[in-house]
């Protein structure tokens, strides 16, 4: 029997190089105060690479992309549940969607995107909801996409395999409609709602990677851009604002404000939730 993988002890140089890398391909901001987090996590990986050095493993991810995809995965966090801030889903059929299909035909596309999107409880739970709680959900082409840069969870995501803890918040007659049992607790979404969203890989500070995605109605990016600096909070609002179509609405993590990083959007007080507009004219800021 083996013991544990010993962490290998990173230098100051070192960890500040591995988080400057991270910073330019992701926008997190990791440091110092993680070391301990950084070195579990570049043990695994130099273990699975045979690297013996970090100046070696850093040498190797320069070059290697598909090592640098995994670097990514294992540093990003995936904490998150079925019907989160079930207050901003509320919003969504009781506000946000009214208003934008009020210029609408019925038939015509209607594009919500959930990114981060994670394991994909979040792009799920608009399915979801939108199939219980919005009664014109079958008048439009409603097409909902989930989006990450951690193509692990996209894998996981595109399974719809949960365990209890993600379908906890559901009620027990929604889990039942649209969940089969498997084992030990989890269950799989069924298969039509798990072919209602498209999962893609994105990049939010890489303006190309966002434009790739298209043009949105709604856009949920929560709890992300906590991790992020003001250079690339300030990158992203631009990027997300370019994604929506004039007069579209996104909705950010409740302890994240908009305000505070771009003057482009309008704050939108409604009943429900606290939501951000692209106006229909464009400003600069």
């Amino acid at each position: 029997m083996t013991g544990p993988r010993k962490v290998q002890a990173l230098t100051v140089d070192e960890i500040s190089r591995l988080c400057e890398f991270l910073y330019c391909r992701t926008g997190m901001i990791f440091g110092e105060s993680k070391r301990y987090y950084i070195e579990r996590r570049i043990a695994e990986r130099m273990a699975s690479t045979g690297m013996r050095t970090f100046s070696a493993y850093l040498a190797h991810i320069e070059s290697a992309v598909d090592e640098v995809e995994r670097l990514i995965n294992v540093f990003t966090v995936n904490e998150t549940y079925f019907y989160r801030e079930e207050h901003q889903l509320l919003c969504l059929s009781s506000t946000l969607l009214p208003s934008i299909v009020r210029t609408r035909r019925p038939g015509d596309l209607v594009r919500i995107w959930s990114v981060p999107c994670s394991t994909g409880e979040e792009p799920y739970s608009i399915a979801i909801w939108l199939l219980e709680n919005w009664p014109l959900v079958d008048a439009y082409h409603i097409e909902i996409v989930g989006s990450d840069i951690d193509t692990r969870a996209l894998l996981d995501a595109r399974a719809g395999d949960y365990g209890e803890r993600a379908l906890s918040r559901l009620p027990p007659d929604v889990i039942e409609r649209y969940f089969e049992p498997l084992r030990d607790g989890r269950r799989r979404l069924i298969q039509d709602l798990r072919e209602s969203v498209t999962f893609t890989s994105v990049n939010l500070v890489d303006a190309a990677s966002v434009a790739e995605q298209g043009k949105f109605d709604i856009v949920f990016c929560r709890n992300v851009l906590i991790y992020f600096d003001d250079a690339s909070r300030l990158l992203t609002a631009n990027n997300l604002y370019d994604a929506l179509h004039p007069g579209g609405y996104i909705c950010l993590g409740h302890t994240e404000s908009m305000t505070r990083i771009s003057k482009r959007f309008d704050l939108c007080r409604f009943e429900d939730a606290i939501v951000y507009q692209r106006p229909g004219r464009d400003r600069d800021g």
